[in-house]
């Protein structure tokens, strides 16, 4: 018996923070599922780990200060930190590396998707407990591997890296160039995810609509079938595995490039929810010039009255930038205006921040902060008006409802979202308790429910 209690003693435990996007999270769901594959414990405090990972986030000032800050914190309670992501990829001015000197006594830094490198830094210093060929995965999802997620859904990256240039962005030096997937790896990781019980599939990379452009839309088989890389296909076939299994498919980073006009009828058919999520940046031609932004920027106010002709429940999520180098008071008014007639349905804005390796910085025209941040202010003003509004005009309707919440089955109501709410970004739908004693609520499962009222972002909701 001792010897059985020394061995789950001497299990090496790893603690993990993961910040920054969708996509840095699926390469700490890689890292995570790689450390259970070879028997390592997670941890949920830094005290209690034996070594602590810290995956980073680069890409503004914020986010920066908090992935430094939480390296300092770990290093403090623990010791032992390990750094990946973005930020692990940025250097100094003088060429060093800027998490090394700003944290001199971090174990290893490495880049984003570098799950084999964290891994040879964690054995390094804290060696894994078992072969990996001889064990199962606990709380896995097959070939999908450890979600980070609830149980009921979980993000898909479809590719890596970015082929653009835009001049506010320095994505593509930390993660390279766009590779796409192969295709049936990607669907064979979403009937894993699938059987596993998710409910909402959310299709993630650093440009959707790209996906398959570095193979030339080559020949890939699914279930013994061809189906060409490319966008189209993919999603069609998303579409019919999720009807399978009575699940949604969520479109993320959708470039708006003409090909997208060819999924919105495959929304209008049901096949995948008619969301997406599209980063516009901004709406004045001369502004998007300066940012180099792709795929004919100033048609997007004709491209997406077009997708609300085939498909009127579409929903369109956006990010801007406000206070761009150069951006003139005129320019922002065509911003507002454009926000105001495209009636946006959920939007972000960033105040424009000089990341470091930033081409746009050396544009003529920086703003002053306060500038920047006041027309942040004023772009949310409008924003928020616009979103309302379009809630409001939900009140009466009954909608489906993928419930994220029911404590005690939802006797006393729950929290849950709609097709036009992706989670942690959108708003969310407040249920009410059900009228009727027999109902419950569980999460992880769709309910009816009827929209009472709009409160800000969210709605409120009685289950039927």
């Amino acid at each position: 018996m001792s010897e059985v209690i020394s061995k789950v003693q001497s299990v090496p435990k790893v603690g993990f923070v993961s910040l920054g996007c969708a996509k840095a999270l699926t390469d700490s769901e890689l890292i995570l599922t790689q450390l259970s594959a070879e028997g390592y414990q997670t941890s949920k405090t830094f005290q209690g780990a034996d070594l602590v990972i810290v995956n980073t986030c680069g890409f503004i000032d914020d986010a920066i200060r908090e992935s430094l800050d939480t390296i300092g914190e770990a290093l403090a309670e623990n010791g032992k930190v390990i750094v990946t992501g973005c930020l692990g990829a940025k250097t100094t001015t003088g060429g060093g590396n800027l998490v090394q000197q700003m944290h001199p006594s971090v174990l290893a830094v490495t880049g984003p998707q570098a799950t084999q490198e964290v891994m040879d830094a964690v054995h390094a210093n804290l060696p894994k407990p078992h072969d990996p060929f001889l064990d199962l995965v606990p709380n896995a999802f097959g070939v999908a591997g450890v979600k980070l997620t609830p149980r009921h859904y979980a993000y898909i990256k479809i590719s890596e890296g970015c082929n653009h240039r835009c001049t506010f962005c320095i994505i593509p030096s930390m993660r390279g160039d766009l590779v796409s997937r192969p295709i049936g790896d990607v669907l064979k990781e979403a009937q894993a995810l699938f059987e596993g019980g998710v409910k909402e599939l959310l299709v993630i990379s650093q440009d959707t609509s790209a996906y398959g452009v570095d193979v030339k839309y080559r020949t890939g088989f699914w279930n013994g079938k061809p189906i060409k890389t490319r966008t189209l296909e993919l999603v069609q076939a998303l579409g019919e595995m999720a009807q399978a299994y009575g699940a949604w498919v969520r479109l993320h980073y959708v470039y708006p490039y003409p090909s997208v006009d060819e999924i919105i009828p495959l929304m209008a058919a049901g096949m995948v929810l008619p969301y997406l999520d599209v980063p516009l940046q901004h709406s004045h031609p001369e502004v998007l010039k300066r940012m180099k932004r792709p795929a004919s920027g100033e048609r997007n106010l004709e491209r997406i009255q077009r997708w609300r002709e085939v498909c009127p429940e579409i929903v369109v999520r956006s990010t801007f930038i406000a206070g761009f180098p150069g951006e003139t008071e005129e320019e922002f008014s065509h911003l507002l205006n454009f926000m105001r007639e495209a009636q946006i349905d959920r939007a972000g804005c960033f105040a424009y921040s000089p990341v470091q390796g930033a081409t746009a910085n050396d544009l003529p025209g920086m703003l002053p902060a306060e500038l920047r941040e006041e027309r942040r202010g004023r772009f949310m003003a409008v924003a928020e008006a616009v979103s309302v509004a379009r809630l409001r005009r939900r009140i009466g309707a009954t909608m489906q409802v993928l419930v994220d919440s029911a404590p005690a089955l939802g006797k006393k109501g729950g929290v849950g979202r709609t097709y036009a709410d992706a989670p942690e970004i959108d708003g969310v739908v407040q249920l009410l308790a059900p009228e009727k004693i027999s109902k419950t609520l569980r999460v992880g499962e769709f309910t009816k429910a009827r929209i009472v009222s709009a409160l800000g972002h969210d709605l409120v909701a009685q289950p039927f």
